[in-house]
């Protein structure tokens, strides 16, 4: 059975407690890789592009390539596998203003894919993007990742994940209580 653009976001924005958005499970963890790891594999190979036809598709698919793989691979350099084609997924929904079709909760996740790329353009977009609209607890998180690319030029946070030596700097700032370990 094919998953629709409908069951996505049903499960993402109804069935799951937005509590466990940003503090995931193991069960919940196990529960979205058994139940979506195929459609994350089909939108990565480009099996899924008809979803971005609409402002619901646009964002099952940016939740599916930017959301699921944090939560099915988590701890792996595979759970970044999809945040280029997120961002580009979601260039293409605000480009056709299918982010005025949204409501804040999923506008936030269609912005997402910006917090989360290490390049600063793309950080100073999140920002301007959650200001924008008006996601006031969104920018501040925004403007904490871009503070992060901007002193390091990367996440250092991914770089065990990513067989990336951390510089002495960046090391410091993990091992402090600024640093962010997610």
């Amino acid at each position: 059975m094919n998953t629709t653009p409908e069951q996505v976001l049903d499960f993402w924005f109804r069935e799951l407690d937005s509590a466990l958005w940003f503090r995931a499970t193991p069960a919940l963890d196990a529960d979205i890789r058994r139940r979506f790891e195929t459609t994350c594999k089909q939108a990565l190979a480009g099996q899924l592009t008809h979803w971005r036809r609409d402002a619901a598709g646009c964002l099952a698919l940016v939740i599916v390539l930017d959301q699921f793989p944090l939560n099915m691979y988590r701890g792996t350099a595979e759970s970044f596998a999809g945040e280029a084609l997120a961002r580009e997924i979601a260039a293409h929904a605000i480009a056709r203003g299918f982010d005025a079709q949204l409501d804040a909760a999923q506008k936030a996740f269609l912005y997402m894919p910006y917090m989360h790329s290490e390049e600063p353009a793309d950080q100073d977009r999140s920002v301007a993007l959650f200001e924008a609209a008006g996601l006031e607890d969104n920018v501040k998180w925004a403007r904490h990742h871009r503070d992060i690319v901007r002193r390091f030029g990367r996440f250092p946070h991914r770089n065990a994940i990513l067989g990336r030596a951390s510089t002495e700097e960046e090391a410091a700032w993990l091992g402090s209580a600024e640093g962010y370990q997610g």
